[in-house]
């Protein structure tokens, strides 16, 4: 059912707005048909009082798990899109460490049928291998066709120098990007947690940082050889983004993306919270010089996006010995906010230059269409602020699992609503 709206009080922010205006947005049949000051409201329209907030371009999220097919007691398409909605994202990329593995057109399918109807807007990443397992190319061109706008074994890294060379050939003929969990396994495992002095001191088996970055390094360089373009997904060390830096002034294509945690918080969070798992995630947290290498790495551009990575896991599984619980946490809900503590207010950003890394990054690498605010343009708009205080909470959880390590802390700035897909979403807290 269509859905005309009128957006009153709003300030957009991007496509040539700076946000200090308060302007009226009307939607007719999820349209952008008119943007101007005190606009009246017609009689077939429903009423969206954005009261001063920001007005965007909907934000994506390029890297989350939605776990559906095969692990519906973790997540469904429905509670992800809940979450991400909740979150300020009206689309998303889902990883395909599903089960079955998203490494056919049918589950690229079946992904994007699940997802009709909902304002979020679901976008599979096919795998680049059968199964997951790293030997054969999986059917790209079809999953192509299904609608896949990626490909990655996460969860997993393509572990095969020669199979990574040929999917990056491969992938390079459709005009897609390879999505590497960057990890050489025989440095990483059997790895807890960052492995460093905390790792020492707690006597748990360390994931050192070069087990990411000669991955990356590898990676670099074969897209360097093939021309493909290789995307990093969740980086995490200071030397890593130092090897994506440079190979971007080398003209090597290659992108990469952080975590909303991973700017945020250290591996002292596991002494600190006395072995919660609820801080366990691959990458591990790592040091307070990794952390600002990522929030330096975001202000020179060197990363390009900022995703969540979104891990649900169920309570049994997290509730677990520190060394037997899953890796992973739910992030959809509280990235903004961490974004504005850590970004926009102390001036590391601009919200224009943020919105850059959640809005128009994340399509250019994936080929989707950027979102604008500008008559005659389909509405696919973010409603947010930057400074209303407001409480994580167990209730506030949209997702159906609850590993976050943000819960019950008290958050500044919000998403209030979306809309996309000719879908209102208000997000009511305390509701």
């Amino acid at each position: 059912m269509s859905q005309n709206l009128l957006i009153k009080n709003g300030r957009p922010v991007g496509n040539g707005y700076d946000g200090n205006s308060e302007l009226d947005i009307r939607i007719q049949n999820g349209t952008i048909t008119e943007i101007g000051e005190n606009l009246d409201q017609n009689g077939d329209e429903e009423l969206f009082d954005a009261a001063g907030a920001y007005i965007s371009g909907g934000w994506m999220d390029m890297h989350v798990h939605f776990r559906e097919p095969g692990f519906e007691h973790k997540e469904t398409i429905e509670t992800g899109c809940r979450a991400a909605a909740f979150g300020g994202f009206t689309e998303v990329a889902c990883m395909p460490n599903t089960k079955p593995a998203t490494h056919t057109r049918d589950v690229v399918e079946y992904i994007r049928k699940k997802a009709e109807g909902e304002a979020v807007s679901v976008h599979p990443i096919g795998c680049v291998t059968k199964d997951r397992a790293g030997k054969s190319i999986a059917e790209m061109a079809d999953m192509k066709k299904g609608g896949a706008v990626a490909f990655s074994d996460d969860g997993d890294p393509v572990f095969n120098s020669h199979v990574m060379r040929v999917a990056l050939e491969y992938s390079s003929m459709l005009g897609m990007p390879i999505i590497n969990h960057e990890e050489d396994l025989d440095l990483s495992r059997p790895g807890h947690m960052n492995e460093g002095e905390v790792s020492t001191r707690l006597g748990l088996d360390g994931t050192p940082g070069i087990a990411e970055e000669t991955m990356i390094a590898r990676d670099i360089l074969l897209a360097g050889f093939t021309g493909g373009h290789i995307h990093v997904a969740h980086i995490s060390t200071r030397k890593a983004v130092d090897l994506v830096r440079q190979a971007k002034k080398e003209g090597i294509n290659v992108t990469t993306e952080v975590c909303a945690h991973h700017f945020d918080l250290t591996d002292i969070e596991i002494e600190k919270r006395g072995f919660d798992t609820n801080v366990k995630m691959h990458p591990p947290l790592r040091t307070q010089d990794d952390v600002d290498a990522m929030i330096e790495g975001l202000a020179d551009g060197t990363i390009d996006v900022i995703c969540t990575d979104h891990a649900p896991h169920a309570i049994e599984e997290k509730e677990a010995e520190f060394i037997y619980a899953p890796n992973g946490i739910i992030g959809l809900e509280t990235a903004w906010s961490i974004t504005v503590k850590r970004l926009v207010e102390p001036g590391v950003l601009t919200i224009n230059q943020v919105l850059d890394k959640l809005v128009i990054k994340p399509r250019e690498i994936l080929n989707l269409e950027i979102p604008e605010i500008a008559e005659g343009k389909k509405a696919n708009l973010t409603i947010f602020n930057t400074d209303e205080k407001w409480t994580f909470s167990p209730s506030e959880v949209r997702s159906k699992s609850r590993n976050s390590p943000y819960l019950n802390q008290q958050m500044t700035g919000r998403a209030v609503a979306i809309f996309n897909n000719n879908r209102l979403v208000e997000n009511t807290i305390g509701g």
